[in-house]
């Protein structure tokens, strides 16, 4: 089992990477091999619609997305975290996932998906919410935990005061693994869904 760990604070250390690192504890103690990036900090664009992935299957722009990629193929598990501004995720880390899932053809379809959020006090479920429709668009299941998967802090560090918050990153570690390997035994017996041919429709008339 592998996952991937995406921070999207400007703030390698700061409460999301707190949150982040809590789950991590749980995967190592279950076998299960993470990788974290560090992007909120990196210069990232938004896309600009080229549509040139098409053709080339990656981003035109050669940054940590086409970096991450290759890893987000290979993991049975992505986590995406960020801090909440204005009630909404970090723009860079918003950019950075727009590029990501939009530009990688690879089908995927029962990865797990989880998003972490942290705050000083609110937008905490707007910004959870924002984060976990590009999962459910993706075919990708969303691990719980026994919340809504925040942690409160202001200053870095903060957060690991907020024991409720700490414990919501263990469970939701712990639901994911089971996921992650629930599914990897149904896709050995019964195989991925059976997938229809993709109609799109629009409502222009």
């Amino acid at each position: 089992m592998k996952v991937l760990l995406i921070n999207g604070s400007p703030k390698a250390d700061g409460n999301t990477a707190v949150a982040l690192n809590e789950m991590i504890k749980i995967f190592d103690n279950e076998g299960v091999e993470t990788e974290l990036m560090h992007i909120g900090n990196k210069d990232i664009r938004g896309c600009i619609s080229c549509s040139s992935c098409f053709n080339s299957g990656k981003c035109v722009f050669d940054d940590a997305v086409n970096e991450a990629a290759p890893k987000f193929k290979a993991c049975d598990g992505l986590v995406v975290g960020s801090p909440v501004y204005y009630a909404g995720a970090n723009a860079t880390l918003t950019a950075f996932l727009t590029r990501l899932f939009y530009s990688t053809d690879f089908d995927k379809t029962m990865k797990v998906g989880a998003a972490v959020v942290a705050a000083r006090r609110g937008g905490l479920s707007s910004t959870f919410d924002e984060l976990n429709k590009f999962f459910t668009i993706s075919g990708m299941p969303v691990a719980s935990g026994q919340y809504w998967n925040s942690i409160h802090g202001r200053k870095a560090g903060e957060a690991l005061q907020d024991e409720e918050g700490l414990q919501s990153m263990r469970t939701l570690a712990r639901n994911m693994t089971f996921l992650m390997k629930s599914i990897a035994l149904g896709k050995e017996k019964y195989g991925l869904p059976e997938k229809e041919e993709f109609k799109q429709t629009n409502f222009i008339r």
